[in-house]
């Protein structure tokens, strides 16, 4: 009689769709971290952030965003090992002097030590943090082949036809409208330029170009990210708002004259999305979607787009000042953050609510602005982010923002599919 039953629940569909969670639930959203590095000279914001490949070790980039001229600060590149029992919330684990304001960090893929980042006078900068006594590797410099303006962003990119240390190219954006694809690794010890593309004002739709902005005149890149499925595809947002997919295969040279460089500049855009009023903050595409992407900007608001139709499927207006950063989450597809200019961090969840959000969390010291925030891939509990007065705060995420819902990509799909209506 009992192997009559157990055969009869093999074959039983009672539980069907219903997924074991074996860890014990967390309910609340905690901070457990605030981090600031006591010699950080005084008025610095929290420019970038960064976690390293194995999720232990957080970057911090310091800089500001008030320059009136060039460049006079000096700056630092903190990390701390969060990991660590006994970590001095007061003094980063490692410390290294700038020589101008650092606008951004990122941690290779793979390589836990090795780092590159962007300053203001517009050099790209490569760091092993594994040699404490000399942690420079390379630097671009302040050449034809760099960037003029500072570096918004840098980001590392898996390259298809790349093997071994050249695996991965570093990209690097710029108010100047560059984009520049790098060779480099920590075994060469150099930065070398292998790629261009530079964003005009004649990428731009006519009804979108104020006054009587030369066609030739460039638009600073303030924002990238590369599709998940396809590393020649990438959308970038621009100083003016606008904003484009582009192509790492694009061959349309630019006759761009006035500009110096060593490799051909060519446009790539091929489509140009309905734009933000005003400068476009934050680029990122969805890790579960292909199509979709999440932006936001300085007119406070965010939204998600579909590659596959100008105007945004979603558009969110949180009324909590300028919309500084937004990024998905690593590990639930409709999940994303915001931070706002009041000191927020907003946390959404579509499968819960489209327009609000889920979790409401005062981020930002005396609530200041908070300019970057950062998921952790490798440990998808942890989030972190970084405000005006230099602080760094790293969330614990409860299971419902971290543990996926069966189906829960079908939200994704029916959003991307309005699109298609």
């Amino acid at each position: 009689m009992l192997h009559a039953q157990l055969e009869k629940n093999l074959h039983s569909h009672a539980f069907d769709g219903y997924d074991v969670n074996w860890h014990e639930e967390t309910k609340t959203v905690t901070c457990v971290h605030t981090l600031s590095h006591a010699d950080l000279e005084p008025g610095l914001n929290v420019t970038g952030l960064s976690w390293n490949s194995t999720g232990s070790t957080v970057a911090v980039s310091y800089g500001r965003f008030d320059h009136e001229d060039w460049c006079t600060h000096k700056s630092l590149l903190c990390t701390w090992n969060v990991d660590r029992k006994n970590i001095n919330p007061k003094k980063a684990d490692v410390a290294v002097d700038i020589s101008s304001c650092l606008m951004c960090v990122a941690f290779h893929p793979e390589i836990p030590a090795f780092i590159a980042g962007g300053t203001f006078n517009g050099e790209v900068q490569l760091w092993d943090l594994s040699q404490p006594d000399n942690p420079l590797l390379a630097s671009s410099g302040i050449e034809d082949d760099s960037h003029r303006d500072p570096v918004s962003r840098v980001v590392w990119v898996l390259d298809p036809e790349g093997k071994g240390k050249n695996k991965y190219k570093l990209v690097s954006i710029s108010g100047d409208g560059k984009i520049l694809v790098w060779q480099a690794s920590p075994q060469s010890k150099e930065i070398k330029l292998l790629d261009g593309f530079l964003l005009l004002a004649e990428s731009m739709p006519r009804s979108m170009r104020k006054g009587r902005l030369r066609p030739d005149a460039e638009m600073g890149v303030t924002a990238i990210s590369y599709t998940h499925e396809d590393k020649t595809l990438f959308v970038v947002g621009s100083e003016g708002g606008g904003v484009f997919k582009c192509s790492m295969n694009s061959s349309d040279r630019l006759a761009a004259a006035h500009i110096q460089s060593s490799v051909p500049l060519k446009n790539p855009v091929s489509f140009a999305f309905t734009p933000h009023v005003g400068p476009v903050y934050a680029v990122e595409c969805s890790p579960y979607h292909r199509n979709l992407f999440l932006t936001c900007g300085i007119d406070q608001t965010a939204r998600v787009y579909s590659m596959l139709q100008a105007k945004p499927v979603l558009e969110l207006e949180p009324a909590a000042g300028y919309i500084f950063s937004a990024r998905w989450s690593p590990v639930r597809p409709s999940v994303f953050a915001v931070v706002t200019g009041e000191g927020q961090l907003l946390i959404y969840d579509l499968v819960v609510h489209k327009v609000n959000p889920v979790c409401t969390l005062e981020a930002g010291s005396d609530k200041k602005p908070v300019y970057t925030l950062e998921f952790n891939l490798h440990n998808r509990q942890l989030l972190a982010t970084g405000d005006e007065l230099g602080h760094v705060r790293v969330w614990q995420l409860n299971d419902e923002l971290t543990l996926q819902d069966p189906g829960e990509e079908t939200v994704l799909a029916d959003l991307a599919d309005t699109a298609l209506e």
